[in-house]
């Protein structure tokens, strides 16, 4: 019962869209309508600059990493602990609350991640702005440090059914990026240093 009740809460929490919250709070334009249409941190920043995208990102993180501090606290296994920061992540990608129209869960994913262990989600966070600094593009950064997340898990906390949550987990995530993906093949995906003048 406990289980089911924090996977549902982790799902709940999921689908409070930080960037649609921010944006209205903010008098910007519904992010997914405008700019790259994704309801994310990348996004904002690009439609409200740096304070804007900077609260999106922490509602981002707290919406992943929240629920498994819960788990912890209650003790639960790592399989419910796998099925509450999956729920949390798809509850970003396809939010109740708000048609079912989500953000591509970077942010969130890495709340989870930090959420089962400070170690992971720094490891995934630095690979990120590794990449970020090297290459000046979000979302190759993105794809770089999920697809090295669940190595990641496997070496910090070598849990089966947690290392498959990741790999899962990251698999959506490129799926969520073929755009991205199209546009970094043909040199036309944005810059992180563009969007931060905006």
């Amino acid at each position: 019962m406990i289980a089911t009740l924090l996977v549902l809460s982790a799902y709940l929490l999921g689908s409070v869209s930080s960037a649609i919250i921010v944006c209205r709070m903010m008098g910007l334009p519904d992010p997914r309508s405008a700019g790259s249409h994704n309801p994310g941190a990348t996004n904002v920043l690009r439609l409200g600059g740096k304070k804007a995208a900077a609260i999106t990102l922490l509602g981002d993180l707290l919406k992943g990493l929240l629920p498994l501090m819960a788990g912890h606290l209650l003790d639960a296994s790592p399989t419910t602990l796998a099925l509450t920061a999956m729920a949390a992540f798809l509850g970003h990608l396809y939010p109740v609350f708000f048609g079912f129209r989500g953000g591509k869960g970077v942010a969130t994913a890495l709340g989870t991640q930090f959420g089962l262990s400070w170690q992971i989600g720094l490891t995934v966070a630095l690979i990120w702005l590794l990449m970020a600094k090297w290459a000046n593009i979000s979302s190759l950064s993105a794809l770089v440090s999920m697809a090295l997340a669940p190595l990641v898990v496997w070496y910090f906390w070598p849990e089966p059914v947690l290392v498959g949550m990741q790999a899962v987990m990251s698999l959506i995530l490129f799926w969520r990026h073929r755009s991205n993906i199209r546009n970094l093949l043909q040199g036309a995906e944005g810059r992180i240093s563009d969007d931060a003048r905006h």
